[in-house]
């Protein structure tokens, strides 16, 4: 993708405009793709493992011919219990190769913490700040190896046959 400096604050950041925007869209595409190289071949819950970090879950919610939607999180607990977070549900346009948040749940620790696309109308930046997250969770994810690869992944059936379906972080209150 060619793009003029005007395009940037500074660092590869995109501005907070329409064009920034899309511009994110597309990185998270590529992000995401490189995370799950081809969603069709994975089953429709599984986990990437990687020695020393957090296990990272994915759920596939949908797949049409156009768009795949996914469901990413990690799992922690605290003394309420086991949640989600980020708890992000990304929809994958393939004709347009975009990736944009739907949902985000749980973010930064709290517990109900809600963004939801398809609910609210939310403003540009409001759309820019949490796709920006994204892509930084995604390159953040991707740096620590993770990678849903068929033959790689765990099914949570497999992942611990005498404990819970995925391992947690604890998190002090």
């Amino acid at each position: 993708m060619q793009c003029t400096v005007r395009h940037f604050l500074h660092h590869g950041i995109p501005a907070k405009n329409f064009a920034g925007l899309m511009e994110l869209y597309e990185c998270n595409y590529i992000r995401l793709r490189n995370l799950v190289p081809d969603a069709d071949d994975i089953p429709d819950n599984v986990i990437s493992r990687i020695e020393g970090v957090l296990d990272l879950h994915l759920r596939v919610v949908e797949r049409c011919k156009f768009t795949t939607t996914l469901n990413l999180t990690y799992y922690f607990h605290d003394r309420e219990g086991e949640f989600p977070a980020p708890d992000m549900q990304v929809r994958l346009y393939h004709d347009a190769q975009v990736g944009e948040v739907i949902s985000c749940g749980r973010r930064r620790g709290q517990r109900h913490a809600v963004y939801n696309r398809m609910f609210h109308t939310y403003t540009l930046a409001e759309k820019w700040r949490m796709n920006r997250f994204l892509q930084k969770w995604l390159g953040y994810c991707l740096m620590q190896g993770h990678r849903f690869i068929p033959g790689r992944v765990l099914v949570p059936e497999q992942a611990a046959p005498d404990a819970q379906t995925h391992s947690v972080a604890s998190v002090e209150t």
